[in-house]
């Protein structure tokens, strides 16, 4: 785990057969009250948990898991965290807080192929993806979490519940898999995406003021280039409608 800002911590995701998301922990150490901002993939729990303790980090000062979104590669680590942090809470989008709830596990696997797929991986079964949900998140909502103001952001396309996290002071857009580094985006065909939305997201996304950009999957960038996010935009328009 690397300290890539004041109160911001990256553990970068170790990829298997599909790829392990990124996770983000935000919060001043001694404040006790951290985030993990998503959790990953199924059978990286240690892993993750590990990184946490290296740096000195008690694991219990973490006192929620919020979810950019809901695909299996940012969620199936989610049930190994909660067994080892006693009372960690869930906070995921309104739109993908119902089904989770409800059990509706597409907006999970995304299509039937990847349930499929990923079931026979890593021996999952149905059900294993309905969670109770602690706070369901809502367009710019404020969070005050660990000594750190961070603005709640919902950013449809990729999924219909994707949200970005932003920290005004320093800069910091924490966006999921809606826009990565190296001007790539994420992919706009599963279940809930939708590709004008996306378009609309990032355009959205281009007029912050941000310095680091810490995506869901690769690498981050701590120098975004100005304008990034709207060249990055203006390169996908043609093909998000």
């Amino acid at each position: 785990m690397t300290k890539v800002a004041e109160g911001v911590y990256f553990i970068e995701g170790r990829d298997d057969m599909i790829p392990d998301s990124n996770v983000y922990i935000v919060g001043k150490p001694g404040s006790g009250d951290l985030s993990m901002i998503d959790a990953g993939l199924a059978g990286k729990g240690e892993y993750k948990l590990d990184a946490v303790k290296g740096l000195g980090i008690d694991i219990n000062e973490i006192k929620r898991v919020i979810m950019t979104h809901t695909h299996m590669d940012h969620i199936s680590c989610l049930p190994e965290i909660k067994e080892e942090i006693p009372g960690l809470e869930l906070w995921v989008h309104t739109a993908e807080a119902e089904p989770l709830e409800k059990g509706d596990e597409r907006t999970v696997y995304g299509m039937d192929m990847f349930r499929n797929m990923c079931q026979s991986q890593y021996g999952l079964k149905d059900g294993m993806f309905k969670f109770n949900v602690d706070r369901k998140l809502n367009d710019n909502d404020v969070l005050e979490i660990g000594d750190m103001t961070w603005e709640i952001l919902h950013i449809p396309g990729h999924s219909a519940g994707a949200i970005a996290l932003y920290e005004s002071c320093q800069k910091i857009l924490i966006p999921g898999d809606v826009i990565y580094a190296d001007y790539s985006i994420g992919r706009f065909d599963l279940h809930g995406a939708d590709p004008s939305q996306q378009r609309n997201s990032l355009y959205r996304l281009a007029g912050l003021e941000i310095d680091m950009l810490l995506p869901g999957h690769n690498r981050i960038m701590t120098e975004v280039p100005e304008g990034y996010i709207r060249d990055t935009a203006e390169q996908w328009s043609g093909y998000l409608g």
